[in-house]
């Protein structure tokens, strides 16, 4: 094993006694043994101590220590390399040394003290035994010449750039820097920084080692000197950074406890907040109990240190507290004249709904006090619900909050959090009264029907249960203000497309009105007293610039659109009026007014296809009545007759409910085969096959009861029905003909579709007489109780 020698750290050359040690070449062996040092690097003229860590180094240290002979102190590649064995391990570059003196150091290591002549160059190794022996060449420094002005200039920046690395680096003690001071000779001085800085890399050292010219030695190395210090500078600076953080961060802990001290003992800030608080806590109109909690929550503000996270969470709690509008109400605007100019300025139709609200405040202005009702509006989309809100906030005086719950799935929405959570925040209802800033404002529940249910967050809706019973109102309790809050004031109006999906438990706790499509004459009228007015003004028009012609405007009702509200309408007169002003814009040319004939160059092509009464030119087919959530729809049942084995077959993705009055519509005639001018046996030949058109649309429900059985009738008669009629009922396996819902959207899409001859359960006769009169006109309705009574009246004679 040849052990490699390693230099301690921050170790110091020792300057030689004569700085300018010269050898003769004849003195100089051809070849000379080889001691591999590990991160460490000797220079002519300077003498370096070299801690000896492999036991063959140590022998080859005695040796020359003992015979006097120099040896050749060359770096050795990879410092990781435990036996270099070959001229590659080494970095081929060196010094001649001899060795002056060795000491054993306390922990039993050697220290060899080395004194470096000349640089030479590794040719070749000759042996490896009893230590590595190499051919090497001796290389001369070559000197500046005395009158090189650049000199002196180089030999200053060294000092200083090395007196500040030495300075600002670990060596700590000045003793370093006035020996270099005292250096004169050029060359010693580089050699003696050289062999000094410490340099990342050791390597940076040999490829010094390897410069001959003194002065392009000294340059190489004040730029590494540079580079040293540029790096401690840096170094020192991110020290100094976190440094002066962390002592921030501790200033400002001592700095806030003093604070709160001073604070303590002088009652500032703080207790300014706190007294500003009180102050307007004593102008609430609250119950006591509030006003105990208040006071409890503020002196727990009051205990807490204004650094803690728990201060602001606790004060922004107590601001919300006093900012809601406790006890305070706006005055309602009790002229009924006022109000119904309001509503119906707004709103066309939705007799009602108006109705109601007049009737509220009648009671209001006779009584004085009273809990306010919850309203329900449900019906298609389009027709007004949520924008009624608005119009009966505008007619009482009240302030306005709309809450759009369609999608909510957290019962926290509606009660808020706890406060102790983190981001906790009040409900929606307890947000909107502080944003209206009134205990009595309007509050429109948008989409109450589209409330979501969330097995881990509870469910929204029987969290409204609470909100929206007039009973329990009075003590409405939020988890964020965890008091009662009194709701009894507040106007609350949900709307929702269909009932079926609104909880029961909350369906009775509201009022339901429903809030129907408007026929063709309606849309007209709202057309033009509404939605044309509206889309002048909001793009920029004036009245002249866009007018548009009564049978314009049905054209757009009957081909354009399709729908029970006005949204699409809406919609398309404002495509109008994009197109008007981009011709204004453009100095195209205008029509004075449009008409039909101009739509398609403004609308393109109609877009609504209506599902006209088709004259039921074939036996088998009958058209229905339907109901949907988008409004009244016409449906045809259509049946086949085949010779088979008695099946019945039904396609036109039906429910359930649809499946089985099919199959009480074929027993029924199973039962009573004479109705089909067959026999039993004849009866029991027939296949029957039902479809209801638009398969891929779900169709479900009870009403096509009636329909079916017409239907399937008329196909096994081989004669069709009488044109211009259709039909809503449910049929039981008697024969009886029971009443159906949705009897004013089924009558609009009846008219739509041009029927003029409805049969319908006498049981809805109720119904048609509480409908206006100019819904109902051009109609002519037969009232059923048996299926008797419905073949006798359907077929053509």
């Amino acid at each position: 094993m040849f052990p490699a020698a390693s230099a301690e750290v921050n170790i110091i050359p020792v300057m030689a006694e004569d700085n300018s040690i010269k050898i003769n070449d004849s003195e100089l062996p051809d070849s000379l043994p080889v001691l591999a040092l590990r991160n460490a690097v000797l220079f002519p003229g300077t003498v370096y101590p070299i801690t000896i860590g492999r036991k063959k180094s140590l022998n080859l240290v005695n040796s020359a220590m003992e015979k006097g002979f120099f040896i050749a102190a060359c770096p050795q590649v990879d410092v990781t390399k435990e036996t270099p064995v070959s001229l590659s391990d080494f970095s081929g570059f060196g010094t001649v040394v001899k060795v002056l003196k060795t000491f054993e150091m306390p922990d039993g290591s050697v220290t060899a003290l080395l004194q470096g002549f000349k640089r030479l160059r590794m040719e070749r190794i000759t042996a490896f035994a009893p230590f590595i022996t190499a051919d090497v060449t001796y290389l001369e420094d070559v000197a500046p010449s005395p009158t090189d002005t650049d000199i002196p200039v180089i030999s200053d920046l060294l000092k200083e750039d090395m007196a500040e690395f030495m300075s600002q680096s670990s060596f700590g003690s000045k003793e370093p820097i006035a020996a270099m001071n005292s250096i004169s000779d050029f060359g010693f001085l580089v050699n003696f920084i050289a062999t000094t800085v410490d340099l990342d890399d050791f390597q940076q050292k040999v490829s010094l080692l390897e410069v001959s010219d003194l002065k392009e030695r000294a340059l190489k190395l004040l730029t590494m000197v540079r580079h040293q210090l540029e790096i401690l500078h840096l170094k020192q600076e991110i020290n100094s950074k976190v440094k002066s953080e962390l002592d921030r961060q501790q200033r400002e802990y001592f700095l806030n406890n003093q604070l709160r001290t001073i604070q303590e003992e002088l009652g500032m800030d703080e207790e300014e907040d706190f007294t500003r608080m009180r102050e307007a806590a004593r102008k609430k109109d609250w119950p006591k109990s509030v006003a105990t909690t208040f006071e409890k929550e503020l002196k727990k503000l009051e205990r807490y240190n204004p650094s803690a996270p728990e201060y602001s969470i606790q004060y922004n709690f107590l601001q919300f507290f006093l900012e809601l509008p406790w006890g305070h109400y706006s005055k309602d605007n009790l002229d009924l004249a006022h109000a119904q100019k309001v509503l119906d300025d707004d709103h066309f139709g939705l007799e009602k709904v108006k109705e109601r609200i007049i009737e509220y405040l009648a009671v209001l202005k006779l009584k004085g006090d009273m809990k306010s009702p919850i309203l329900c509006l449900y019906g298609p989309p389009g027709v007004g619900k949520t924008s009624l809100g608005k119009s009966i906030a505008r007619a009482l005086g009240r302030k306005y909050v709309r809450i759009s719950l369609g999608g909510v799935h957290d019962e926290a929405e509606i009660r808020g959090h706890r406060k102790t959570y983190v981001g906790a925040l009040p409900g929606r209802i307890l947000n909107a009264i502080h944003k209206a800033g009134t205990s009595n404002p309007v509050i429109v529940l948008d989409e109450v029907d589209k409330i979501g249910a969330d097995g881990f967050k509870g469910d929204p809706s029987s969290a409204l249960l609470e909100a929206l019973d007039p009973e329990q109102n009075t003590a409405f309790h939020d988890n964020y203000l965890d008091v009662d809050y009194d709701l009894s004031k507040v106007l609350f109006i949900t709307t929702a497309n269909t009932v079926s999906t609104i909880q029961p438990a909350l369906q009775d706790r509201m009022e339901m009105i429903p809030v129907s499509g408007y026929i063709e004459e309606e849309k007209l009228q709202i057309a033009k007293k509404f939605l044309l007015p509206k889309q002048i003004k909001e793009h920029g028009l004036s009245r002249g610039q866009l007018r548009v012609d009564k049978a314009a405007l049905e054209s757009i009702i009957q081909d354009y659109t399709h729908e029970s509200g006005v949204r699409g309408l809406e919609k398309q007169i404002a495509k109008l009026a994009r197109v008007t002003a981009r011709k204004i814009a453009m100095n195209e040319e205008m029509p004075y007014s449009i008409g039909k004939s101009e739509l398609k160059e403004y609308l393109g092509l109609p877009s609504a296809s209506h599902d006209k009464q088709k004259g039921n030119e074939l036996p088998g087919v009958v058209t229905g009545l339907a109901w949907t959530a988008m409004g009244g729809e016409i449906l045809f049942i259509e049946s086949s007759v085949s010779e088979g084995k008695g099946v019945l077959s039904t396609t036109g993705n039906l429910g359930d409910v649809m499946k089985e009055s099919a199959q009480i519509a074929y027993q029924y005639i199973k039962a009573h085969p004479q109705l089909a001018n067959l026999t039993a046996e004849e009866f029991a030949k027939k296949d029957l096959h039902v479809h209801v058109p638009e398969g891929a649309v779900p169709k479900d429900g009870p009403s096509a009861g009636i329909t079916m059985v017409s239907s399937m009738i008329s196909a096994l008669r081989g004669q069709k029905v009488r044109s211009g009629i259709a039909m809503t009922g449910e049929m039981t396996l008697r024969g009886r003909v029971l009443p159906v819902g949705g009897i004013k959207e089924k009558i609009l899409a009846a008219k739509r579709a041009g029927v003029h001859t409805i049969f319908i359960s006498s049981e809805n006769k109720k119904d048609i007489e509480d409908i206006n009169e100019i819904y109902v006109k051009g109609l002519t309705f037969v009232y059923v109780d048996n299926i008797d009574d419905v073949i006798k009246g359907i077929f053509q004679e």
